[in-house]
């Protein structure tokens, strides 16, 4: 059986607020499909990028985020490009907040 799940860009919305509502700051860089696109984000700290980590389906259950991609943030920008030609409907999020990685996991998985 198929269990329903929440589509992207209702998870990308909700993220944002959450974001926004402890006053930081969540841009969508690239718009995704609406209801089964991949989610990346980009983690910032104080405008210091900090890592990448994607949204994915664990095989025993539930989602995850993983870290993805290149630790320097100069490297960061090209990963994304790449990953966007060949999924064109990836979300690509920057968040830029201290507990981004811990917002994000309650409002993603």
């Amino acid at each position: 059986m198929i269990e329903p799940r929440l589509a992207a860009g209702l998870l990308v919305a909700a993220l944002r607020r959450r974001i926004e509502a402890e006053g930081g700051v969540a841009t969508v860089l690239a718009r995704g499909d609406d209801v089964a696109g991949a989610i990346l984000l980009l983690l910032a700290d104080r405008g210091e990028s900090k890592r990448i980590v994607e949204r994915v389906w664990r095989f025993e259950g539930g989602h995850g985020l993983d870290g993805v991609g290149p630790a320097e943030p100069a490297e960061m920008e090209d990963y994304l490009a790449r990953r966007r030609r060949a999924d064109p409907d990836l979300w690509a999020v920057e968040i830029d907040h201290p507990e981004a990685h811990r917002i994000a996991g309650e409002i993603l998985l």
